[in-house]
């Protein structure tokens, strides 16, 4: 140790800490090197770089490190054979209800893995100010999907349910929301609020104002995510739609749940799109499919889509109720239905990968293939034959393919088989 001083000492440390941050530190992989997996022979489909064909694709500590025509098997440390699958980015649910025990229909993300190929979630607002901190530190903390979060705009969120969150008005409170969302910007996405008549009684716009008065207050261009379906009257509606902003997300867009009185009161009204919907969809508002178990009506979609409200996102609104709903809302089955409808392979895990990303402002980190970005990969079946769906009101469509999960990675460390070693720490 003779000369070499403790400010020496300090002074390598900070420039190796320097070379970390810069990137610097991570050594370029060699010829010989093994990759940690490799997914090989799939037929690979990543909307994010207009990538489709046959790949084998490589991730090392954690990362998607290649992906190449073929990458030699004495190369991969372990192999998952993807031949005759399709391989997609690791699929992103906008609107799902995963907090179990916080949130009365919660169900945990991991254990949806395997029925919708999910790498990432997004909470659609299970929790409110009151219940968030448990939400991220004992949910999120022990959950291997990525998970982020719409706060609801009612303090309890819905721990309450069935029992209405808004009818009480007084449960939606600004400031609390706002300081909430200012202080969990890496986590949350925006603010959510229920505008259904059974859920706001007779409060009107004002759940929904307050919910935009805590996205501006809080500091950051949080969204929101504003669930309808049978809303308390056909102008309300209008009007609803008329105050979302650029970037606000619009879910269950084509719900055809009526409201207390039985009248259908949605985007869709006596047959056709409400003009305000349409001029919405065009200033930048996203619409959401959120299937949900009451939420999705081909009759309503084959009349808002050729109008011009095409969706941007596809989500299931899975929970504990919605799972078990004849319709069958998880994901690849929703996306399977929009394919029955015309829209095409590539569209529909676009609307599930890459177009989701973006709005949680996640792109292009997660929703993709690309190199650098981490280990998150689906691998379905496409199966090719007469299938027939059901939407939410028992409507029901035929359609020739169905997708399947058959096995999904979440950096770079598989779900199911095959399993990974007990002492894996990635």
């Amino acid at each position: 140790m003779t000369g070499f001083s403790r400010r020496h000492f300090l002074s390598l440390t900070g420039s190796a800490a320097a070379a970390a941050l810069s990137g610097g530190a991570n050594a370029a992989m060699g010829p010989n090197d093994k990759f940690d997996l490799v997914i090989k022979g799939g037929d690979v489909l990543d909307p994010s770089q207009s990538l489709r064909g046959k790949r084998d694709i490589g991730i090392r500590w954690g990362v998607i490190e290649a992906i190449e025509n073929e990458i030699p098997a004495a190369r991969a440390s372990k192999t998952i054979d993807a031949s005759g699958k399709l391989v997609t980015p690791g699929l992103i649910d906008l609107h799902c209800h995963v907090y179990p025990y916080g949130s009365a229909i919660g169900i945990p993300a991991d254990e949806l893995v395997q029925f919708q190929g999910t790498t990432t979630v997004v909470s659609a607002g299970d929790a409110g100010v009151n219940n968030l901190a448990a939400l991220r530190r004992f949910i999120v903390a022990q959950t291997r999907a990525r998970m982020f979060a719409f706060l609801h705009i009612a303090n309890n969120g819905l721990s309450a349910f069935p029992v209405a969150e808004l009818y009480n008005i007084d449960n939606a409170q600004v400031e609390a929301c706002a300081m909430a969302l200012a202080e969990n910007p890496d986590f949350l996405i925006g603010v959510k609020v229920r505008m259904s008549e059974n859920v706001i009684y007779k409060h009107g716009l004002e759940p929904l104002k307050r919910g935009i008065q805590a996205c501006e207050m809080c500091g950051w261009p949080a969204k929101m995510m504003v669930h309808i379906g049978g809303v308390e009257t056909g102008a309300l509606m209008s009007d609803i739609l008329n105050l979302l902003r650029p970037g606000d997300v619009l879910t269950h867009a084509y719900s055809g749940a009526p409201n207390n009185a039985g009248a259908f009161t949605n985007i869709v009204q006596d047959g056709r799109l409400l003009p305000a919907a349409l001029a919405a969809k065009q200033r930048g508002v996203i619409f959401d499919v959120g299937h949900g178990g009451g939420s999705f009506d081909f009759t309503v979609a084959e009349v808002a889509i050729p109008g011009g409200c095409t969706p941007d996102t596809i989500s299931s609104d899975i929970h504990v109720f919605s799972g078990n709903s004849p319709s069958m809302p998880y994901l690849p089955n929703v996306m399977s239905k929009f394919m029955a409808m015309g829209f095409t392979l590539e569209q529909v895990v676009a609307m599930a990968t890459s177009a989701p990303a973006k709005i949680i402002n996640r792109a292009p980190k997660i929703g993709t293939l690309q190199l650098g970005a981490p280990g998150d990969v689906a691998i379905l079946d496409v199966v090719e034959g007469p299938v027939t769906f059901v939407d939410t009101r028992n409507n029901k469509r035929d359609g020739k393919v169905l997708l399947k999960p058959v096995q999904t990675v979440i950096n770079g460390v598989p779900f199911g088989r095959p399993y990974q070693s007990p002492f894996a720490v990635r």
